[in-house]
């Protein structure tokens, strides 16, 4: 599954460490997620979108079919 959470990251100007903290994980979950290392618990995942005000489905999107909108 690949992720936009750089990206959203980026615009609200949180570094890897600071939504780490937000969500109560390591810089590094944080990393392995961005990079399509790891994928998140659904409950990390809600916690990563809630944090960078997005909904999950302009977070995430599955591989199959891999446009995405706008």
């Amino acid at each position: 599954m690949e992720n936009r959470i750089k990206e959203f990251r980026e615009k609200k100007s949180f570094s890897q460490g600071k939504l780490a903290d937000i969500c109560q994980v390591s810089r590094q979950t944080i990393n392995a997620i961005e990079n399509n290392k790891y994928d998140p618990s659904l409950q990390l995942a809600f916690d990563i979108a809630r944090s960078l005000d997005v909904s999950m489905e302009e977070l995430f999107m599955s591989q199959k079919g891999g446009k995405r909108n706008g």
